[in-house]
């Protein structure tokens, strides 16, 4: 990803769904004026989402998702089927796709019940006008051709329009700081860090104070005394990684506000409260306990990860237990989670807020506690309600 693109979870996720030669991949090819997914005769084409970044007129940056037939059958169809309804875990805005000429049918009805419990915006497109002369019947709902072209730019202004009920304008820091004010980012450089560039939360974060007029400096945790003697001013706010915090809250004086970047996207796209009032299970945790760790993206894993090295040993310390650890990355995510005593999260930097807001709410269905990686390694430090310092609200709960 280039450094001037948009990062993929900040792009509206705009899922195509529908039966099984319904027209979806020919639709998406004609909505993004792109040969972006194979077109054929035979149902059954497209056999797992499939997901491209692009800029889409007149919404901008946009993740488009073409997704397996929602009719799919045999042993290897089930799995498709539950591919692309896992795909309603990211999608901001679904487009169901629908023949003209068989019109909604019992799938449609399960999808869109599914949509509404999900509170996901939907449009219904009726492919083929060109064949079956079908008018627009509601405000959501268009007819359109693909082969001719008829409707695709209407339903592209559609999506726009129905997009923009999703948009929320949010803030990583920058609601919490003013014009002027000095910030000190402090940003590990050790064989976990990647090569020749910082990590996405990182990158974020700056853009964000840049956003607000203020300034910032990075550094690394090794050079933070350093640093602070040679600022001529108290900064508003210290924001280290995670794994670090220890460290840096033992060396920063108790006047300058701490906090971490896992801890600002717990807000940013999570549930800071929820991740604070789960965190306390760690204390309860016992002996042969089943502790989910998840991670929203998949990374080369080196010596000293903080999600299965680092993160596991501090919860041993801590407890004196030993749990047993699982692990998730990437797009897994388990639907049933009734065996875990506790989910730590990281940030989520890699998933949209959908998809995030999505897991919590798995979770919190089946009543099991989720926080997130800097929350508890606060917690663990005994440093949380410090490390909550730009959220008073949520500080004044500890």
């Amino acid at each position: 990803m280039s450094l001037n693109s948009v990062p993929a979870a900040e792009r509206v996720h705009i899922g195509f769904f529908g039966k099984r030669n319904a027209g979806k991949s020919s639709l998406v090819n004609a909505v993004t004026n792109q040969n972006l997914a194979i077109v054929s005769e035979i149902a059954g084409t497209t056999t797992d989402p499939v997901l491209k970044t692009m800029e889409l007129l007149p919404l901008g940056p946009v993740v488009i998702i073409d997704t397996p037939g929602i009719d799919d059958v045999g042993e290897l169809g089930k799995l498709r089927v539950e591919k692309s309804y896992q795909a309603l875990a990211k999608t901001d805005v679904a487009v169901i796709v629908v023949d003209s000429s068989v019109g909604v049918g019992t799938e449609e009805e399960n999808l869109i019940l599914k949509i509404k419990q999900k509170n996901i915006p939907y449009i219904i497109v009726y492919t083929k006008s060109d064949v079956t002369n079908l008018n627009k019947i509601s405000d959501n709902e268009i007819s359109v051709s693909s082969a001719t072209g008829e409707n695709i730019n209407e339903l592209k202004e559609l999506i726009a329009t129905v997009s923009k009920g999703t948009e929320n304008e949010k803030h990583i820091i920058s609601d919490k700081i003013s014009s002027g004010d000095m910030l000190v980012l402090v940003v590990p450089v050790d064989k976990a860090a990647p090569k020749g560039r910082l990590i996405l939360p990182q990158q974020q974060t700056i853009r964000d104070i840049l956003d607000a007029h203020a300034m910032c400096v990075v550094t690394q945790d090794d050079r933070l005394s350093d640093t602070l003697n040679a600022l001529s001013v108290t900064p508003k706010y210290v924001i280290t990684d995670s794994q670090v915090f220890g460290k840096v809250s033992k060396e920063l004086p108790e006047n300058i506000n701490l906090t971490s970047f896992s801890i600002l996207f717990a807000n940013y796209k999570g549930n800071l409260r929820l991740a604070v009032e789960s965190v306390k299970k760690i204390s309860e945790i016992e002996n042969g306990d089943s502790v989910l760790i998840a991670e929203g993206c998949t990374h080369h894993r080196q010596c000293g990860d903080i999600g299965t090295v680092k993160l596991p040993a501090l919860i041993k310390k801590y407890t004196g237990k030993t749990p047993n650890f699982e692990w998730t990355s990437g797009t897994e995510f388990p639907a049933d989670l009734s065996k875990y005593k506790l989910i730590i999260h990281c940030g989520g930097c890699m998933l949209n807020e959908k998809e995030m807001q999505s897991r919590l709410m798995m979770a919190q269905s089946q009543n099991i506690p989720i926080t997130n990686y800097g929350t508890a390694i606060a917690y663990m430090n005994g440093i949380l309600k410090r490390s909550l310092s730009p959220f008073p609200d949520i500080q004044a709960l500890l």
